[in-house]
């Protein structure tokens, strides 16, 4: 099968930030058959249309008067079922070393983007993946990328990984709407009493969550991998 997988990252800068806003470092990634890439926008498409919300679609954007579309977005992610799947890393920046990735906190963070990944590539299938646009010191980090995990998965097909502008891709800025819901919860920035509290205790009531946190491996709808530097899951 052929898939597409789009990501996205909050609080990138946490490795080299001398005021670090948070504890963790998030990086999400939605996936979905390519085939169903249309339908996926057609929905989010006409869920705009129905509240007249129009812009980017982003976590940050979340407000009482858009409540209920943000609410609702979250219904169109779990209609999709297992169609639709999404997986974040959360990376403590108190227990990154940097001397292990050459002191080179971009170097560092793609490493994690490619933990990431990796573990939800599977044999025989073509990906196609979309970060969102982000200026690296480094131009040539998504070809890395690429390549690394081309050679970890050598009976897959990374076809593709290219960087793309968020305001004009409503995939990814559904993935942003869904990290920042994790990454509220991890970092523990959630607001009692907001819209964002209202959007993400919806998607803990769909998913049957007391609340959102680290998950098990073998989760697949809404895997929240909190990476343990020290080894293991």
């Amino acid at each position: 099968m052929k898939f597409e997988v789009y990501c996205d990252e909050a609080l990138p800068d946490l490795f080299t930030s001398q005021r670090p806003r948070a504890r963790y470092l998030m990086i999400g990634s939605l996936w979905l058959p390519a085939e169903m890439r249309e339908e996926a926008k057609a929905r989010i498409a006409a869920l705009r249309t129905d509240h007249a919300v129009w812009g980017e679609m982003k976590w940050t954007k979340i407000s009482p008067s858009k409540q209920a579309f943000y609410e609702e977005l979250i219904d169109v992610f779990m209609s999709f079922g297992m169609d639709m799947r999404f997986r974040c890393i959360a990376v403590d920046r108190e227990q990154v070393n940097l001397a292990l990735h050459g002191n080179d906190g971009e170097l560092g963070f793609y490493k994690f983007y490619y933990q990431l990944l990796h573990h939800w590539i599977l044999d025989f299938n073509e990906y196609r993946i979309f970060c969102d646009l982000k200026t690296n010191r480094d131009r040539k980090r998504l070809r890395d990328l690429q390549r690394c995990l081309h050679y970890s998965n050598l009976s897959a097909t990374i076809a593709d990984i290219q960087s793309l502008p968020s305001p004009e891709v409503a995939l990814l800025q559904l993935c942003d709407v869904l990290l920042g819901a994790a990454s509220s919860r991890i970092n523990q920035t959630l607001g009692a009493g907001t819209a964002k509290e209202a959007v993400v205790r919806r998607l803990e009531e769909r998913l049957n969550r007391r609340q959102i946190g680290p998950t098990s491996r073998t989760e697949e709808k809404f895997n929240v991998f909190k990476i343990r530097l020290g080894g293991g899951w």
